[in-house]
């Protein structure tokens, strides 16, 4: 069982015209309502890749009974969720220029209750983004724990942050977030990764990074048109989470991956391209060849 922690949200992905500074406006050109959160994101794609998942969640009095909640119970996702009647589930507001950059606003509503609520142990975990404190105590108490800082990263300290870094057994992100850390952190990135046993970097179009026992590898990206790249990097994460639990290896984790978040960026919305396991394994053969055979389950 792959546990996954932090947001539930119901994305608005809007396309425009610029990202505008201070005091200055933008056109948006066209706007999507989506299921979405970055917990919930990786949650749904490992269950359509075949994984079994729990969702550890807060989510407001208007989530029992939604669209979104009967898609989780179909896909067989665990909900561990808390509910906050009065408030309203997360809501993320994205925007991308037509160069591909982003800004996000997020409303964490009913997300709000990770502040207050005690940690479970769980023995396999990937946190994402959810409360600071919430993601230590995971981290301190799991078994396996892999930890991405996404949006929230600005909500971290830096005891916060040393102590998950040195708590987690993978850390994932991508290349602005490591810039983050590293600010936080007040060190370079070649000590942030030393802190960790295995680091991966994700670079969008470029592919990503793997750091493992001293040694780099690149791991490609699958082209496609590229329609929006929100969600890409929940979708790598459920890919690399999905056949790491099952026993891939960390660098055949990450092409699956490469491959699962490339379903995404091809159509708008966090979880409308994600793709079945066969649906991705085609894929896979098409770049990297026929998928390897794997060691015995990690989680």
């Amino acid at each position: 069982m792959i546990s996954v922690v932090g947001h539930t949200a119901v994305d608005h992905i809007c396309s425009v015209s610029h990202l505008p500074g201070p005091n200055a406006s933008a056109s948006i050109l066209n706007r999507t309502i989506a299921f979405g959160g970055g917990a919930a994101n990786i949650a749904v794609g490992i269950a359509l890749l075949g994984g079994k998942t729990s969702l550890i969640s807060a989510v407001g009095g208007d989530f029992p009974g939604s669209d979104y909640d009967i898609r989780m119970k179909e896909l067989g996702i665990k909900q561990q969720f808390f509910i906050v009647p009065d408030k309203h589930t997360a809501t993320a507001f994205m925007f991308t220029n037509p160069e591909g950059d982003q800004m996000t606003y997020f409303e964490w509503g009913a997300s709000c209750l990770f502040e207050t609520e005690p940690a479970p142990s769980l023995p396999f975990v990937h946190m994402a983004t959810a409360d600071p404190g919430f993601n230590m105590q995971v981290a301190q108490k799991a078994g396996f724990a892999s930890f991405d800082p996404g949006q929230d990263l600005h909500r971290y300290t830096t005891d916060t942050l040393s102590i998950i870094i040195d708590s987690i057994d993978l850390l994932i992100a991508n290349h602005h977030e490591y810039a983050g850390m590293c600010k936080i952190l007040d060190m370079n990135r070649d000590d942030l990764i030393s802190q960790v046993p295995m680091a991966i970097e994700t670079r969008g179009g470029e592919g990503a990074i793997l750091y493992e026992k001293g040694e780099e590898k690149v791991i490609p990206s699958v082209s496609v048109p590229c329609v929006d790249p929100t969600g890409a990097g929940d979708a790598f994460r459920a890919g690399f989470l999905t056949s790491y639990a099952a026993g891939y290896s960390s660098e055949d984790s990450c092409k699956i991956g490469a491959v699962t978040a490339s379903f995404v960026v091809e159509t708008c919305g966090c979880q409308i391209g994600l793709p079945d396991w066969n649906t991705m394994a085609g894929r896979f053969e098409e770049k990297f060849g026929p998928i390897p055979t794997h060691g015995p389950n990690r989680a």
